[in-house]
């Protein structure tokens, strides 16, 4: 069965389109991984400044004692 001129055109012009819009499909699933690795980095860095303001606060707390000296 021969194609005409007109119908292999179609078809390529249908082709170019679909994989138009599988590209974009997968620009929007990379750009949706990227921004959940961007919240899981701020996850992580608000967990560790936690931690560094509770050491920070240890550190302020226990006054240093003054070491005795042996005479």
């Amino acid at each position: 069965m021969a194609l005409s001129l007109e119908q292999l055109t179609l078809l390529i012009i249908v082709g170019t389109l679909a994989a138009i819009v599988y590209s974009l499909r997968v620009l929007v699933m990379l750009e949706r991984r990227m921004a959940r690795i961007d919240d899981n980095l701020i996850r992580i860095t608000q967990k560790i400044q936690k931690e560094e303001f509770k050491i920070e606060k240890e550190l302020i707390r226990k006054p240093k004692k003054p070491k005795k000296r042996k005479k």
